[in-house]
């Protein structure tokens, strides 16, 4: 489900990248409406917006935030092979070693079994709520500081803009846990306030989060290429989980894991955000294709 919700994103973002690309930005219409006026835009949108989200609720059901951003990264290997086939070029070396660095990645975060219950965890307990609340508010202050400092920026504008974006996701990717954690109890009927304070809290945020992330993603791509930025994108997403895990959940509290569980997590996600950089420069082959 992970890898899956992975590779419609990375579709959808393809879609969204050529219809910014072929846009007049010259032109009297605003930036937005022109792209909502466009139906391969809107069909990234959907795949980003609507296919994927279902498939990542469902994962981290299954696995907890932790390890699902990692599994979603492998959509990457999709884009470099598929873009390779569009193409007709063959791969290059360091698309192979990007490859093999993300399936060796994502065996790593296999072994550190740093997965999490999402439906038996007290999503009410006092401490989680404390490290929720400050975790949330590090990410948005963070993002509004990146959104501030890209207007005076033109040369990092697309590397900031790319970043808040991820932020985002981040924020999204955590409270879409507490959105499943909740809503057992709140269409059970047996829901407490504070429960239903968090569910309608995560719903909002999941939507907020979401649908920014997407729109400031494509103020980025007026500023850079998609093979530059998606990458970028992914650095706080496969970063945030660290600190959900062993900070926000404090999960290792509740179920033991082996000590070299943290060695097995970082090198896995170091690998990632190294392979996203090698494979995402396949992109701008893609985004000279009309």
């Amino acid at each position: 489900m992970a890898i899956s919700s992975g590779v419609l994103n990375i579709l959808g973002n393809m879609l969204n990248k050529k219809v910014v690309n072929d846009v007049n930005q010259t032109s009297h219409e605003k930036f937005f409406r022109q792209l909502i006026k466009n139906p391969v835009w809107l069909a990234g949108l959907l795949l980003q917006l609507g296919a994927s989200p279902v498939l990542l609720i469902l994962a981290i059901a299954w696995i907890g935030p932790a390890l699902t951003p990692g599994l979603m990264a492998l959509g990457l290997i999709v884009l470099a092979i598929g873009a390779v086939r569009i193409t007709g070029e063959k791969l290059v070396r360091s698309e192979m070693i990007g490859i093999l660095l993300m399936i060796v990645a994502i065996f790593f975060l296999g072994l550190s079994n740093l997965a999490i219950d999402v439906p038996g965890f007290d999503y009410t307990e006092s401490g989680f709520l404390s490290r929720t609340s400050i975790f949330t508010v590090i990410l948005f202050v963070i993002s509004i500081a990146f959104k501030l400092l890209s207007r005076n920026n033109k040369r990092l504008r697309g590397i900031l803009l790319a970043l808040v974006s991820g932020l985002m996701l981040s924020l999204s990717n955590f409270w879409i846990s507490v959105l499943e954690g909740t809503i057992i109890h709140v269409f059970g009927g047996q829901a407490s306030a504070l429960q239903w304070f968090l569910f309608i809290s995560s719903a909002g945020i999941l939507v907020a989060t979401n649908f920014y992330a997407v729109f400031i993603l494509q103020e980025a791509f007026k500023s850079g290429q998609a093979s530059n930025l998606l990458p970028v994108q992914q650095v706080p997403i496969q970063i945030a989980p660290i600190f959900v895990y062993f900070v926000v959940f404090a999960a290792y509290l509740f179920n033991p894991i082996s000590t070299l569980s943290p060695v097995w997590m970082f090198l896995g996600i170091g690998m990632i955000i190294v392979s996203s950089f090698l494979l995402g420069k396949r992109q701008a082959k893609m985004e000279s294709i009309k």
